[in-house]
């Protein structure tokens, strides 16, 4: 193993900070920390050494936030399969279409890895109560992880989310609190309940782990493409933390010679229309995204006013000579139907979201026919059956 330490993942060169001990945001500027890795010494660990190992994200324990003794809590997350869709891409001209479909994730979403990371550190941490906002999927994958952990868990949750995230989280026994407002409401009330009360916070980027979950998406797609990396990497983005996480994984493996450096994927960031800060910064070219006021769409894991990391996605789109796109939650809900019809994938309405950008970019002639693209379905359907009543 060779997890080392925490640093600040912005410029202000805080840390190195002890992963024995509790880290949330950086004490010197209030930005997120990252874990970090001895990567000079992990070149000795060769690809070849997860031939036989299990199909799960774990397989990359190596470079996972683990210390000695620790365990992962694990459902099974991960090495997700990576479908090539022929009939999808010959419907856009292109030949090389792929879905990375993270619905089959325990609790049916992406969020199982980043929880099932941070879940591990905070039982390892001696953690009794899991608390974090959320829009759904999120609190899900929180509530479950928690309970196989046998930590309480505190969810605090919009009033008008779908009744199935609320439900779902419920059944795995957490404490649901409805809140009036967005996620970032619903941050406000939870850490101002949970922190007097000592509850361990597993909000997006407030703490260092889930995005160690999210990275291994991008191990999975240079493992599931023979060592190789896509052209373009389309990945709908509400907190951005998969987008950051993958980016993350690419230094690294780069680091330790199983990727070979330069070519990496255009990243491109795809947003509600009703809510795309993301896509505002890119476009006025700034740092950071401002909050985006009066933020509404049907797609819940994509109605995020104000990401923490919003820097980290900025960065990750721009390096790569990518882009930000925002598409409609019609054209969202028009391209589940099709992700549906074309390949029987049950694809949420921000995998019909990155869909609609592959449309976008298609059309302006920037994604060329045998380009090598991987379309992140990041959720299932069945949550959201409501959104297909009008299409």
């Amino acid at each position: 193993m060779y997890f080392s330490h925490l640093e600040c993942a912005s410029r202000c060169g805080a840390g190195p900070f002890d992963p024995r001990e509790r880290h949330f945001l950086c004490p010197s500027c209030g930005l997120p920390l990252l874990a970090r890795y001895d990567l000079d010494r992990a070149r000795e660990w060769t690809r070849e050494s997860l031939v036989g190992r299990v199909p799960t994200m774990w397989r990359y324990r190596e470079l996972m936030p683990l210390l000695p003794g620790d365990e992962p809590v694990t459902l099974g997350e991960g090495f997700t399969p990576l479908f090539h869709t022929r009939r999808l891409g010959a419907t856009l001209g292109l030949s090389q279409l792929h879905i990375k479909d993270e619905s089959l994730n325990p609790t049916n979403s992406f969020k199982a890895r980043g929880q099932s990371a941070a879940i591990t550190r905070a039982k390892a941490l001696g953690a009794t109560t899991i608390a974090l906002p959320t829009a759904g999927n999120a609190g899900n994958a929180a509530a479950a992880y928690s309970a196989a952990a046998g930590l309480a868990c505190q969810v605090f949750i919009p009033r008008d989310a779908k009744q199935p995230f609320i439900d779902e989280c419920r059944l795995y026994g957490a404490t649901v609190t409805l809140v009036d407002g967005l996620i970032t409401d619903a941050g406000r009330m939870a850490a101002e309940i949970g922190k007097p009360l000592g509850w361990y916070d597993v909000s997006t980027l407030k703490e260092p782990y889930r995005v160690e979950g999210k990275k291994t998406m991008g191990y999975e797609l240079a493992e599931q493409l023979g060592w190789r990396l896509p052209d373009w990497i389309i990945y709908p983005t509400g907190g951005g933390t998969g987008l950051v996480g993958m980016w993350k994984a690419f230094d690294e493996m780069e680091a330790i010679g199983w990727i070979p450096p330069g070519h990496r994927p255009r990243m491109v960031s795809v947003q509600a229309a009703g809510c795309a800060p993301i896509v505002r910064a890119f476009e006025q070219g700034t740092e950071k995204a401002a909050p985006w006021e009066n933020a509404h769409t049907s797609a819940d894991g994509l109605r995020v006013p104000r990401a923490i990391g919003d820097f980290l996605i900025l960065e990750a789109v721009r390096k790569s000579g990518g882009t930000a796109l925002a598409v409609t939650d019609e054209q969202m809900a028009r391209d589940m139907l099709v992700i549906g019809k074309h390949e029987g994938i049950s694809a949420a309405p921000e995998g019909g979201a990155a869909l609609a950008a592959i449309r976008q970019l298609v059309a302006d002639g920037q994604i060329k026919a045998d380009d090598t693209v991987v379309l992140f379905n990041t959720g299932g359907a069945l949550k959201y059956l409501d959104v297909l009543k009008n299409v």
